[in-house]
This record gives C-alpha cells, structure tokens and sequence, in this order.
C-alpha cells in the first residue's frame, strides 16, 4: 500500500510538472530566464574553458545546461557541485565526493562537507564561471553559501564569475532575524535575514558591494537579468530544488518549518510530505499521524524513524504563507515548555542568526514581541535591499 502511494504521487508530480504553463508578469509578458537568454552570455564564453556551478535544476528549459553549452560547441572543463550533489540525490548533509560525470566524462568538485571553497588546483584551466541553480530564498539554503565561496575563490585567482539569475519562489517579502556575524556559517554566511526576498543575481551584488568575501575582495561578477520578472510574481518551480522539498507549498512552509530541525520534532522527512507535516511520537501534538521511513534519495534516516507521529497537516496552508514562529511556538508550548524541547541548542542559534531568539521563546515572549524585537534592523536591511534590487 505504501509503495502505491508513492508511484501515485510521482506520477502525480510527473503530470503537474509536464502541464505547466509558462510564467508570466501581471503585463501578460512570459517569464525568461537568465539561463534562456543564451545571445547575453555565450558571446562572453567563446575560446575561454568554463566551469559550472551547478545542479539538477541548472536546466535551459528541458535541457541540462551543460548539454545547452557543450551542443553550442562551449569548451566546459569542470563541473562543481554542492549539497546534495550535481544530480541532487543526496540527503541533506550527506557527504559529496569529488569525481567524474558519468554521461560527460566531465570532473566534478564536490564543494560540500570540509571542503566548501574552491581552492587554486580547483580553478586551474578555467577562465570563467558560471552559477546556475534555483534558489528558494532562506538564508539557511546552502546553495547561496556555495555561491558565495565560489565568488571569493574567483575573486581572489582573478576569474570573472557569471550569475545566471532565477526566481526566488519567496521573493515576494522579506522577514526575520537579521544575522549576527558572531553566528555566521555554512547556514548563514551573510548579515540578512532569514528570507531575503532577493534573487541569486540580486544577492550576488549584494555580497559584492558591500564586501561581504574574505578579505574585502571584489569578483569581477556579471548578472546576466532574467526578463519580465517581477518580485510578486508567483513561480512554481519546475523541478523540485532538493529532495526535501517537492513542491510549493513545501517551498513556502521551509522558512518557518527549518527550526524544527534543532529538535526532536520531525517535519516530514521520511514521508512523501516533507515540510509540509509536523509531528511526534505522542497524541498530545494533534490527530493527524504519520510514520517516517527510510527513502532512498530523499531521507534514509529520518528523525523519528518508523515510529507513529502525531501532529498538524499544512499541505492545505495557502501559497501566500509567509515565514512565522507560530508552528514552532504552538509545539513548544505542547511540549509544556519542555527544557529539552530543543535538542540542539547550537544548531538553533545558528539558524536563527543569533543567540536571542531562544532565549525570548525560552522567557515567554509572544510572536507579536518577538517581531517587535527585530523590526529596526529590517528596517536597515530594506533600506540595503533596494540598492541592489534589479527587478521590480
């Protein structure tokens, strides 16, 4: 039964995917992507040797864009995946290896797990750079901390770097906690808040002009603009951005959802639902149940592993969700505001950005006061935000 379930989804998914229908601004323009703007940037690799940052969703619309590239006769000399790795089967924190592409014969550098940042014997034999990957707009999502460091080893070994912007499926708003730089890591490189509301190209000059890389370094950075976008607008990913979250309603729950993580509550891992259920093994969480297992390619050991859940069902919260404490909140409360409610303290602070939110959940503190304790430095923030906006 359980396996029926599944193939129904993914044939399901399969359908929905096929079926749909190109973006389009409130003028009635479609959508095109910087990746789909080849007569920008293909001028700009012609006789150099290119390396490519990225993944499973770097697609020029069916096609992957290495196959795009290589068709156009692109000398592609190296190929650099992050987490979750270049065809993004790995489970959230697994390790990468370093190795070949099997239908190119390409090389590919893991830029995941100790070794983050490109170093000098990485980038031999490359001229340029390109960054394709969909992002989904939390600051927590890695794939921008691997950006990131893929501007600084670029900058610093003087090889341009070529973003090729998409959409931010959360790019509608910003919110949160500012980060504080005393908890910067692979989760949180940058001072921003949790959701950013800016797209890969936007924060790519953000990083960029305000010297956020080692040493104050600058890349010679190029964004190539993705036409008829606007931060409104709402996009449904085409393909699902890592194995955890398949689809939009999962996308917009992430933000708010992550924090599950620093505690024994799970969050869906292990179901066909991820990020889109919350629950534990214990009735007093909620009526609705479900039992995390073991799934190859998206969670093989799930918190909570084979054991019956109870909880909430958000797959019916409207695609306008935006981020909020209230889940984490109403959890810990039922957890009779449990000492051990957060497992890993430090994991917490790091997603949050700081050491204070757990201290004013942990005192008592409603959202409401909790948003009033952040408001000025989003405030700084939107005020930082405008200056490298390229859309409206």
């Amino acid at each position: 039964m359980y396996y029926q379930f599944a193939l129904r989804f993914l044939l399901i998914s399969l359908i929905f995917t096929s079926c749909q229908a190109p973006a389009k601004n409130r003028e009635g323009h479609e959508l095109r992507l910087g990746c789909e703007r080849l007569e920008e940037y293909l001028p700009l690799l012609n006789g150099k040797q290119v390396g490519l940052l990225v993944n499973h969703t770097s697609l020029v619309g069916q096609t992957h864009l290495i196959d795009t590239l290589l068709t156009r006769g692109i000398n592609v000399a190296k190929i650099y995946a992050p987490e979750h790795g270049f065809r993004g089967k790995a489970d959230a924190g697994e390790h990468i290896k370093s190795g070949q592409d099997v239908k190119t014969g390409l090389p590919v550098v893991s830029l995941y797990g100790k070794h983050k940042k490109p170093n000098k014997q990485d980038l031999e034999g490359v001229d340029v750079v390109i960054f394709d990957i969909q992002d989904v707009g939390a600051r927590f999502y890695t794939y921008i901390s691997s950006m990131h460091y893929m501007m600084e080893a670029c900058a610093e070994n003087s090889i341009p770097m070529l973003v090729l912007d998409r959409p931010n499926p959360n790019g509608d708003y910003y919110d949160g906690p500012v980060l504080d730089l005393e908890f910067q890591s692979f989760v949180g490189m940058h001072p921003i808040p949790i959701v950013h509301g800016l797209t890969v190209g936007e924060l790519a000059q953000m990083i960029n002009g305000e010297r956020w890389l080692n040493d104050s370094v600058q890349c010679d950075l190029q964004v190539v603009k993705m036409d008829n976008y606007r931060h409104e607008m709402a996009y449904s990913l085409p393909v699902k951005p890592s194995p955890n979250l398949p689809n939009d309603i999962s996308i917009r729950l992430y933000p708010s959802l992550c924090f599950f993580e620093a505690t024994e509550i799970s969050v869906g891992r292990g179901t066909y639902m991820p990020f889109q259920v919350i629950g534990y093994p214990d009735s007093t969480y909620g009526d609705f149940t479900f039992t995390p297992v073991s799934i190859e390619g998206m969670s093989k050991h799930p918190p909570q592993q084979d054991k019956l859940c109870y909880g909430v069902d958000l797959r019916n919260e409207p695609l306008a969700h935006r981020f909020t404490l209230s889940y984490l909140l109403t959890f810990y409360e039922k957890s009779n505001f449990s000492d051990s409610f957060i497992s890993r303290e430090r994991w917490f602070n790091l997603l949050a950005g700081n050491d204070t939110l757990l201290k004013k959940i942990e005192a008592g503190w409603s959202e409401v006061e909790i948003r009033a304790s952040w408001s000025n430095e989003l405030e700084d923030y939107a005020t930082l935000r405008k200056q490298y906006l390229l859309y409206p």
